[in-house]
């Protein structure tokens, strides 16, 4: 009778221990693997291009909806964790959407980070309503490399949610053109994001593709015109 009350305590503790870490499993070890198109339709949305890079850059973030922090249970870093947030084909419905819309202390990304904009809540609602599907497609062109059109958005998209006025990540404003040229001057920019030794992997999660880089340096070396 001893044993077995001994095995019964042990067992109790096991499964304490287990339910109390139910969050630290990091979702990227269940995560699935996306389907990629061999080019990218200009009506769709795209998980792996578009959504995941917004979701880490604003969302994401140390001590918000990142792997190790997951403020309240909630994980942002992979599709799983996404999709416990979203009601495929409903945007209205999911609650990732919602917080991003609101106006209140309750929005995301709180204050005083700033509010989405309207193309990347248009990007988010569409991919929600098109069925929120984990999908990537192949569209970069490394010949071009213009601030407007190529590097402007790519570091709105992937950088300036944790590097704005209202959110300093490394005491580092990317939100206008004078900033982004500086950092990239400093040498900080490029060392960033092409994770060298010596400087912050940019962005956190996920290296940008070989493509992208190969971008940015173009646009450094040609002189980082606002063109």
């Amino acid at each position: 009778m001893k044993n077995n009350s001994k095995v019964f305590v042990v067992l109790m503790i096991l499964n304490t221990i287990l339910v109390s870490c139910k969050h630290e499993i990091p979702e990227l070890l269940n995560d699935t693997i996306p389907t990629v198109s061999a080019s990218c339709s200009t009506d769709s949305v795209y998980f792996v291009n578009d959504i995941q890079p917004l979701l880490i850059s604003n969302c994401a973030m140390s001590g918000c909806h990142d792997a190790i922090t997951h403020k309240e249970g909630i994980n942002l870093t992979a599709y799983v964790g996404v999709m416990r947030e979203v009601r495929a084909g409903n945007a209205g419905e999911s609650s990732l959407y919602k917080s991003m819309i609101r106006t209140d202390e309750d929005r995301m990304p709180p204050r005083p980070a700033q509010a989405l904009s309207a193309d990347m809540l248009t990007k988010v609602r569409n991919w929600i309503n098109q069925g929120a599907v984990n999908n990537s497609c192949t569209s970069c062109d490394q010949t071009k490399f213009t601030y407007s059109a190529v590097i402007k958005p790519l570091i709105a998209n992937k950088c300036q949610g944790c590097h704005n006025p209202g959110s300093l990540g490394g005491g580092i404003d990317l939100s206008t053109y004078t900033a982004v040229k500086a950092s990239a001057q400093s040498g900080k920019l490029y060392g960033s994001v092409s994770w060298a030794a010596g400087f912050s992997k940019m962005p956190q999660g996920s290296k940008l593709p070989a493509c992208e880089l190969s971008q940015i340096k173009s646009w450094i070396d040609a002189g980082m015109l606002n063109n």
